[in-house]
């Protein structure tokens, strides 16, 4: 059984930011897919849905004048890995979103709802977060936008008000040059597993040197996070194993595994420095270069 005590359909984006206003113990639901099992497991925080599932202004993939992608916050995993446009401008995110789950719950669960539920495994997030993505959020005081990177605050806490509504995903264009990114993911078994750690890189090239790299880890540390110490060991750098050597050994000063019944700290580390090599040689090759 669902301890639901409260439910309520939104017709619109406006409605469901007053439905939430309404009701500060309310929160919306879009596919359902986290939130159903923490009311399964009766957690009453749960209890009083504001259903945001279906909206039409959510859904939607467009690209901008600017070249900015931009995700509708309801858009579901499928859609996301197979839209034309997410696969041409932002690939490492269709990737990311192929490490969600099976089929069934890439079918239901949304972008949006990954995001908001700050969970550390969201697979969504690294790729996002190498792409400096940014958030538009719908609340009673309008719109705003804010820096995906800080979003999350804590473990399952975001920096969402509680009558807001995340509507958009906004990816900016790409880099001009030799640009690419890299999503991998290191969990027990392929199908239906919840992340161990996941990781994701993005290179800018110049010839045989990297310009600059971005690196992001999921279930690294309380929060997904961006590794700034290891992007400056590699920033500026020749395209060589002594780089990529660095990298390995700098990214430690970013990150802070914990142990869980899932693995052990050490070993979550060893995961993050050999994902830390793989995703940034990915990004380089797919960017044209090669490491020496």
């Amino acid at each position: 059984m669902f301890a639901v005590e409260r439910y309520r359909r939104a017709e619109s984006v406006a409605d469901a930011v007053r439905l939430l206003a309404e009701d500060p113990f309310s929160i919306p639901i879009a596919g359902g897919t986290d939130i159903l099992v923490k009311l399964r497991e009766g957690h009453r925080q749960y209890a009083n849905l504001v259903d945001v599932h279906g909206l039409a202004e959510l859904e939607s993939i467009i690209l901008d004048t600017d070249g900015t992608l931009c995700v509708g916050a309801g858009a579901t995993f499928t859609q996301v890995m197979e839209s034309p446009l997410v696969r041409e401008h932002a690939p490492v995110l269709a990737e990311g979103a192929s490490w969600v789950a099976g089929p069934q719950i890439r079918n239901v669960g949304t972008i949006g709802g990954n995001i908001c539920n700050g969970s550390v495994c969201a697979d969504s997030v690294p790729p996002l977060l190498v792409l400096d993505a940014e958030l538009e959020l719908a609340g009673p005081e309008g719109l705003r936008r804010t820096p995906l990177r800080g979003f999350h605050t804590g473990p399952g806490i975001v920096a969402r008000g509680q009558a807001e509504v995340l509507t958009k995903v906004l990816v900016p264009a790409p880099p001009r040059g030799a640009f690419a990114a890299a999503s991998l993911k290191y969990a027990m078994r392929r199908a239906m597993d919840i992340t161990t750690i996941g990781c994701a890189a993005s290179v800018l090239l110049d010839g045989e040197s990297i310009v600059w790299l971005k690196l992001a880890f999921s279930v690294a540390a309380p929060t997904p996070v961006r590794c700034p110490s290891a992007e400056a060991a590699a920033s500026g750098k020749p395209l060589t194993a002594q780089t990529v050597e660095a990298v390995k050994k700098t990214v430690e000063v970013d990150v802070a595994p914990r142990t869980s019944w899932r693995a052990p700290a050490d070993f979550r580390m060893h995961i993050i420095r050999e994902l830390s090599e793989r995703a940034m040689r990915t990004a380089v090759q797919r960017a044209g270069g090669g490491i020496r």
